[in-house]
């Protein structure tokens, strides 16, 4: 009574408190209630004490639901039929409300028919128990109609802590007591104020999927009365939700094919046809023309593969679509994208048409079908090109909207590059120019004029950029020839560079791109100056022009140079943003590229000198101001340099600049060790210089090994690491630089075991763990001749042990491919010398290596996790075989009986026995995953089975 009481004042507290402080630790209280087993009490006493008020109501029955869901083993067996009793009470209680109450009354029954197998349940199974409750009271159908309706949904209902066999059971009990429910549905039909929930709950059993036969259903009532619906006044969600499962009922895999699912399609398609003039009825509200385009939807999405043979009959919904395509509301006509890109895909793909026979005939059938539904995709491209128009108040909308807005463009974009695959890009284009042309002949030259259609025609244009060919020539020329006479109205400008820099390939291939070049330059430094938004798209524009046009533009390297500089020393009118002048550097890199040795040199210490300028300048005022200095006035010179040495691919002329610049890189080690976003922007410039220099470094990558590899110990950068683990991948089998690069992992690897001794180490420093294991990882492939033998392996080896539990995504995963590369090493070449080493270190851990790998996939880990851990455990039961298997039986073992039987611990034992003996590791998933599902099926189970396995516990004896 206590408790009740308690329960009672910490609710109004939540809701009603004024002070925050207090409601938070009502609200904590509440929590921690819940999972006590005296919740299940007080939550069953104040449902039934007629003086509770709401906000108790609803509370309690969510604590009910969620205790039947989660922790039904709490309870004794005999404990059942009580429980039962008193939820069918409050389902009696509550008919009339209040709905959240009953719903979760429901919820509760129906976790509890979940877990309890239909002859413990008794009366014949949970559907019969409820059809002998609904004749004796009559009364209460609607809670019961309720409960009918949740249970099919529960069967996928993971909250419910049960096991995959009881769920798969549970499933089978109500696919053979499909027609007991139908029956009773069928039964509730005649009183008319419940037709709605009825039918709601009919749809519901009808995405169980299991199979009526089509000619029951096609005269069943309850089809016949969601069809009836249709053509009412009113139109019913209910009955459109069971037409919209009725159709996908008919299309699932296991439905026997069209023709064993023809007397229901043929009941159907008609009636949904019927509803074709409503969607253009101005009596009809917006929710009813919703509710009609989704049926037309569905029928699309699911008879796709009929529709595209393109019979006459099929084409009929096809135009249905078209007008739902056309609707002005974008949540109606977005309904069918779906549909067209799917049908897009089996018209074009070959395997749609293996079955015409031979070649000549699969060419045939493609070429007839294509041209079939060639006026469908030109009327839809036509139809959809509008909606990408800039809103008049564009710029007062929210960020949301405006976001919105963008999200249209987007799929937009999707449909038309679909309309492009199916008409080819040239004819596509052909419909845009058309409505360019139509646009700019409203579109004046000066800013106040409507320049909305003109760029929503070249948003589109840009959008199939990649399906129009290089060589075309009719209506390219004449597009490009517009652009410079366009007005330079901000988004206008913006979207122009945007569709230069798309057609960047076809600059370069047309025989008259080259004459267009230096307008369309013109028109993006136009862009550079106008506002942020436009110098961002002029300056990836640039990037792309400068990537596919290089050749051609060798010899204008003088005025390229002059809108690399003015960009990137921000003194001239430019408004391009520290970020964006990277695709200016990336641009004038890739023309250097093309340049012959000695020019290319030149121009490389020209592309680099205004970010090495500044940075002897910050250096040569000593190094206390060096070190004040903030991290963004050193790394934006960093980056720039960082993507010169990435895209200008002159090893020779890379390794020579970066020798040069040694001394200034160094000056910065030395100053700033301890600033990581220094550090990672120094790192990235001297991994990329590795990249493209790669063995013409000489001695400069020993200096900077030698640096990194003095400053790691006191700094622990992680980017010393990622650094480290290029320089392997390109140095790592050469036998001249082994000496050298022993030293370096030996130090960085001895310095990073000492650093994460315990599971709170790689909590706080995730990013080194990561970066280490990686780099751990990159040994293995490329050099495990020093990794294995070195003393340093079996310390690395340990500290993976401690960190495999992290909750940190990357390093977890890092640690675990790190382990499974061990494991996978006799798959690899260089490794095979190594594999006694390994097994002297992994064998004696490898009972703890399992238990804690056992651990991960029942819950130390997230089961998002679970891929991954799930390689390494069968990796390491292939590598090791019986030895593997004992250990896995002895860390199985460990699991007490309650929270695992006899028969899921044989099951995943027996998946690790067919890894040892070559089996396909797709085929051992499944006992794995439901072993895990199994020890994670509620916090109670989940706490049990890792007190049991102790993950974090490397010295653990085995329980006799």
């Amino acid at each position: 009574m206590e408790l009740q009481n308690t329960v009672k004042e910490a609710l109004n507290a939540l809701y009603h408190h004024p002070d925050d402080a207090v409601r938070m630790q009502a609200d904590r209280w509440l929590q921690d209630f819940q999972r006590t087993i005296d919740a299940w009490q007080v939550a069953d006493n104040l449902l039934h004490d007629a003086s509770s008020n709401q906000e108790t109501l609803i509370f309690c029955s969510q604590t009910l639901r969620s205790k039947v869901q989660r922790d039904f083993e709490e309870l004794p067996s005999e404990a059942f039929r009580p429980l039962r009793d008193s939820l069918n009470t409050l389902l009696k209680t509550f008919h009339k409300g209040p709905q959240k109450v009953r719903t979760q009354i429901s919820l509760a029954v129906a976790a509890l028919a979940v877990h309890v197998p239909a002859d413990d349940w008794g009366d014949g199974g949970i559907i019969n128990w409820l059809r002998d409750e609904m004749n004796s009271h009559p009364e209460f159908i609607p809670s019961f109609l309720e409960l009918l309706r949740v249970l099919p949904e529960e069967v996928f209902n993971y909250k419910i802590a049960a096991r995959p066999d009881r769920r798969h059971q549970f499933e089978k009990e109500l696919a053979s007591a499909i027609e007991t429910a139908l029956n009773i549905l069928t039964a509730c039909l005649n009183i008319n104020e419940l037709k709605e929930q009825v039918l709601e709950a009919f749809a519901s059993w009808l995405r169980l999927r299991h199979r009526v036969p089509a000619s029951a259903l096609s005269s069943h009532p309850l089809v016949l009365a969601a069809l009836s619906s249709l053509s009412s006044e009113i139109l019913s969600e209910a009955s459109v939700n069971v037409i919209s499962e009725l159709i996908h009922y008919t299309a699932a895999r296991n439905s026997g094919g069209v023709s064993s699912q023809l007397p229901l399609i043929q009941v159907i398609v008609p009636q949904v046809m019927n509803l074709k003039p409503q969607l253009r009825d101005p009596s009809k509200d917006e929710e009813d023309i919703k509710a009609i385009a989704r049926l037309f939807a569905d029928l699309g999405d699911a008879y796709v593969e009929l529709i595209a043979t393109g019979s006459d009959e099929s084409m009929l919904i096809v135009h249905a679509l078209l007008e739902v395509a056309s609707h002005p509301e974008f949540d109606i006509a977005s309904m069918t994208f779906n549909f067209w890109h799917n049908l897009q895909m089996i018209l074009t793909e070959r395997e749609s048409y293996t079955s015409s026979g031979n070649e000549t005939s699969i060419e045939a059938e493609k070429t007839r079908r294509l041209q079939v539904f060639s006026s469908s995709y030109e009327s839809l491209v036509s139809l959809v090109t509008f909606r990408v128009q800039y809103p008049q108040d564009f710029s007062d909308l929210s960020t949301e909207d405006q976001k919105d807005f963008k999200q249209t463009r987007y799929a937009v974009a999707d449909v038309l590059i679909d309309g492009a695959l199916v008409l080819g890009g040239e004819p596509t284009l052909k419909i845009l120019y058309m409505k360019l042309v139509e646009a700019i002949n409203h579109c004046g030259k000066d800013q106040h004029s409507d320049w909305r259609p003109a760029e929503a025609a070249l948003y589109c244009i840009r959008a199939i950029s990649d399906y129009v060919s290089d060589t075309e020539a009719e209506v390219m020329p004449q597009i490009m020839s517009l652009l410079p006479k366009l007005p330079h109205q901000p988004q206008l400008l913006q979207t122009v560079c945007l569709t230069i820099g798309a057609y960047s390939r076809w600059l370069n291939a047309a025989s008259s791109g080259l004459s267009f070049l230096p307008s369309l330059i013109d028109i993006l430094v136009s862009g550079m100056s106008m506002c942020e938004d436009s110098a961002a798209a002029a300056a990836l524009a640039f990037r792309h022009i400068c990537n596919d046009c290089k050749k051609k533009l060798c010899g204008s390297l003088d005025g390229l140079f002059q809108i690399y500089q003015t960009a990137v020393i921000r003194e001239g009118p430019f408004k391009v943003s520290a970020e964006d002048s990277l695709h200016l550097v990336e641009a004038l890199s890739m023309v250097i590229t093309e340049l012959p040795s000695e020019q290319a040199k030149k121009a490389l210490e020209a592309v680099c000198l205004p970010s090495v300028a500044p940075l002897q300048e910050m250096i040569n005022q000593g190094p206390l101001v060096l070190g004040q200095k903030t991290a963004r006035e050193l790394t934006v010179h960093f980056d720039r340099l960082a993507n010169i040495f990435r895209y200008v691919n002159h090893p020779e002329a890379v390794a020579d600049a970066i020798q040069r610049l040694w001394p200034i890189f160094k000056a910065i080690f030395d100053v700033r060790a301890w600033d990581m976003r220094t550090m990672e922007s120094l790192c990235r410039a001297c991994k990329n210089a590795v990249r493209t220099s790669k063995r013409l470094m000489g001695v400069t990558i020993g200096a900077m090994l030698e640096e990194i590899q003095g400053l790691y110990g006191q700094h622990y950068q992680p980017c010393f690491l990622y650094l480290s683990s290029e320089v392997i991948k390109i140095f790592g089998s050469d036998p001249s630089c082994a000496n050298y690069l022993k030293v370096l992992i030996e130090s960085l690897f001895s310095h990073t075991a000492c650093l994460l001794t315990k599971i709170q180490d790689f909590t706080s420093r995730p990013d080194i763990a990561d970066d280490c294991f990686l780099l751990a990882s990159r040994c293995i492939r490329y050099c495990p001749q020093l990794l294995f033998p070195s003393p340093v392996f079996p310390s690395l080896v340990d500290c993976a042990m401690v960190g495999i539990t992290v909750q940190h995504r990357e390093a977890s995963n890092s640690i675990l491919n790190f382990l499974s590369d061990i494991f996978d090493l006799a798959n690899s070449t260089q490794g095979e010398s190594c594999l006694s080493i390994r097994d002297s270190v992994i064998i004696p851990r490898g009972p703890t290596i399992t238990r804690i790998l056992v651990a991960c996939l029942t819950g130390a880990l997230p089961s998002s996790r679970l891929e991954t851990v799930t390689y390494a455990l069968l990796a390491l039961t292939r590598a090791y075989g019986l030895k593997a298997l004992e250990w896995a039986k002895e860390c199985v073992s460990l699991i007490p009986s309650t929270a695992v039987t006899e028969l899921e611990r044989t099951r995943f034992l027996q998946a690790l026995s067919d890894a040892a003996s070559g089996a396909n590791m797709n085929n051992l998933v499944v006992p794995i995953e439901e072993l895990s599902e199994v020890c994670r099926r509620n916090r109670t189970v989940q706490e049990i089975v890792q007190g049991a396995l102790r993950p974090l516990d490397l010295n653990i004896v085995a329980v006799s």
